[in-house]
């Protein structure tokens, strides 16, 4: 089937109206982009805005639009649809989109992400490829973390040179178990991921799965160490390894707590940092007991490892 993009031009408009008055005459499934709804959207979640595509920005820069998609064939719904955007005012556009397989397609955003000079990162329906490299197998469409992330690449990096045969790892913000997953790769006797979100758990757990890793030596919970004290406890313990890959307001926040995991021997691996909170998330390590061993950079993000002082 052959298909048309339609793009609707709603400059100077409130296009959310412009997309319920679409809505009303019988057009769904509206992608809207609209710089002020991104805006709008970080203003209301400011503590993750560390993790917003900069070049999705850039393409959002002065735009109020909302695009759908209509079979080529369907020229009494494009005359419909043409009516209906005359009576709004609202300009209207469009151009055939080349015939392609949209249920498989998508794969093609997820290759493999060679990481370090060991690891891969393999969507699951590429799982069983020949590779000399260590396999990390994710479902990439489930939770953050899927190896492309400049910070990710970093944290993994390091762990490459800092993981041990036998070691304890401590996960916080284990997202979709990425890291849990190189650990235990890398020969990590156990990894235990924390998350604030419960989809995450679910989802970790399942990609552990496709790596063949479960309790006792994959474990993940759902909750906030800052807040809960009963989950500090069944956390206690030493760990040879902690990975805080979030953002960095909640590395500062964290930051008190973080030595109650480590002994002399352990490292702490902090990324997610932009170059301009660097300053800030050192200070606050290093306020916090700890000694800033290794500072890693790509592009404008920052990885920080650090031991007690």
């Amino acid at each position: 089937m052959a298909w048309l993009e339609i793009t609707v031009d709603t400059a100077g408009r409130d296009t959310d109206d412009a997309a319920a008055a679409l809505t009303a005459r019988g057009f769904s499934d509206l992608v809207i982009e609209d710089e002020q709804e991104l805006e709008t959207f970080l203003d209301e979640n400011r503590a993750y805005w560390d993790y917003i595509d900069e070049g999705l920005q850039k393409k959002l820069e002065g735009l109020q639009r909302i695009r759908l998609y209509l079979d080529s064939s369907d020229e009494a719904g494009m005359a419909r649809l043409r009516q209906v955007c005359a009576q709004l005012g609202l300009p209207v556009s469009a151009k055939p989109l080349p015939e392609t397989d949209w249920s498989e397609s998508w794969k093609d955003n997820y290759p493999p992400q060679e990481v370090g000079k060991s690891l891969i990162v393999l969507p699951y329906w590429r799982g069983e490829e020949e590779t000399s490299r260590h396999k990390i197998i994710l479902d990439p469409g489930i939770a953050f973390g899927t190896g492309a992330h400049p910070s990710t690449q970093m944290v993994m990096e390091v762990m490459e040179r800092t993981v041990k045969p036998g070691d304890k790892c401590l996960d916080l913000g284990s997202g979709s178990g990425i890291l849990s997953i190189t650990a235990l790769r890398l020969g990590a006797k156990t990894a235990t991921g924390v998350d604030i979100d419960p989809k995450a758990e679910d989802a970790a757990r399942e990609n552990a799965a496709f790596n063949g890793f479960s309790a006792p030596a994959f474990t993940v919970c759902t909750g906030n160490v800052l807040e809960d004290q009963a989950l500090m406890d069944s956390l206690a313990g030493t760990y040879d390894v902690v990975l805080v890959n979030i953002v960095a307001d909640v590395i500062i926040a964290l930051s008190p707590v973080i030595p109650a995991f480590l002994g002399p021997q352990s490292t702490v691996i902090c990324s997610g940092i932009l170059d301009v909170r660097e300053a800030e998330v050192r200070a606050a390590l290093e306020g916090a007991g700890l000694t800033i061993t290794e500072v890693h950079s790509k592009e404008t993000w920052r990885c920080f490892a650090a031991r007690l002082t």
